[in-house]
């Protein structure tokens, strides 16, 4: 089991900015990547970034150059930096962290972008 849990949700202006946080712990297998998705309302939940054991990071073409996914492994966490953020950003976020056991998701943290 992996437990996951997202913060740093909320309301922001267009053109702001708001750093997501994903916190892990009890996982008896090691995490081979952590990967941010969002749902909007209607729409299927969709990847928005992912990084890999080692670092490698890969993007939706949608928030290339805007959004930045980084780990801090001392303290198992981590962050989306969401800047320059659009109304259509607006969405309930996810972590979801991948091991040889299986995907585990956490419950999700809102963000809206108001216009």
């Amino acid at each position: 089991q992996v437990q996951l849990v997202e913060s740093g949700g909320g309301l922001v202006q267009a053109g702001g900015s708001l750093r997501l946080s994903c916190a892990a712990s009890g996982s008896r297998f090691r995490i081979n990547a952590v990967g941010w998705y969002r749902q909007a309302p209607g729409n299927e939940r969709e990847l928005v970034a992912r990084i890999i054991r080692g670092g490698s990071t890969n993007y939706a073409d949608s928030v290339k150059g805007r959004f930045t996914i980084s780990s801090d492994n001392a303290k198992n966490t981590v962050y989306l930096q969401m800047n320059s953020l659009k109304s259509e950003a607006t969405a309930v976020y996810y972590c979801k962290a991948d091991t040889i056991n299986g995907g585990y998701w956490g419950q999700g943290t809102q963000v809206t972008v108001s216009s």
